[in-house]
């Protein structure tokens, strides 16, 4: 591979999504009050590999196998907090847009594939000036066909067709078990729902990561 070409390829941006609660409506019942979705973006790879690394080391220094996954729903406050505190120093940023399920009313809501696609597509508008022949990765260890039917909305969306910048160069779907980046957007993205679904909660979470964030917007209000 020539040289200019690897540097090229290591400048890429990657994106990594995940989402919190549910597209289930109307919320209760089962259905979650709010529905997250959340955009962890590295300007190039070298600095996503570094914190692949850091997520890694992590483990041996929580005596946590080598096969862990990262869930905040699953973690206990401690690992919480020390994942967070671990990738904090790095040189990534994200978006996240939280939905208030109970004030949405359009018809297209009641569908839970289509408001899945609708809410990437906002929080992806908001990242839009920030993007430039971004990888995206998406989780596909489960609804595969929809992802595939997702990756293809985005790419349609995000990139003009008018001959401007390409926003979206690919989107991949990859296992979050094997990818420590995902577990990395699903972090991110509980920390911002947990501030939502349990207000009263006095954790400190959002604050550790507040140096990285870009927007966060919660609609409607």
């Amino acid at each position: 591979m020539p040289r200019l070409e690897r540097v090229s390829l290591f400048k890429r941006m990657l994106v990594f999504i995940d989402e919190s609660g549910d597209p289930g409506m109307p919320p209760g019942n089962g259905a979650s009050a709010f529905f997250t979705v959340t955009l962890v973006v590295f300007e190039d790879r070298e600095e996503a590999a570094a914190v692949e690394q850091r997520i890694e080391l992590l483990k041996r220094e929580l005596n946590l196998p080598a096969g862990f996954e990262f869930h905040f729903s699953k973690l206990k406050s401690t690992w919480r907090e020390a994942f967070l505190r671990a990738v904090a120093p790095y040189e990534w940023f994200y978006f996240s847009i939280v939905l208030n399920k109970a004030k949405l009313t359009g018809k297209g809501f009641q569908f839970p594939d289509p408001f899945y696609k609708y809410t990437c597509g906002l929080v992806f508008q908001n990242a839009k000036p920030h993007l430039n022949d971004a990888i995206v990765v998406i989780d596909g260890s489960g609804g595969r066909e929809f992802r595939t039917q997702l990756s293809t909305y985005l790419r349609k969306r995000v990139n003009d067709g008018g001959g401007g910048p390409r926003l979206i160069r690919k989107v991949k779907l990859q296992d979050s078990k094997r990818n420590s980046l995902l577990q990395l957007a699903d972090m991110v993205c509980g920390t911002i729902a947990r501030g939502y679904t349990s207000p009263d909660d006095k954790s400190c979470y959002r604050n550790l990561i507040s140096h990285r964030e870009m927007q966060v917007q919660f609609w409607p209000k």
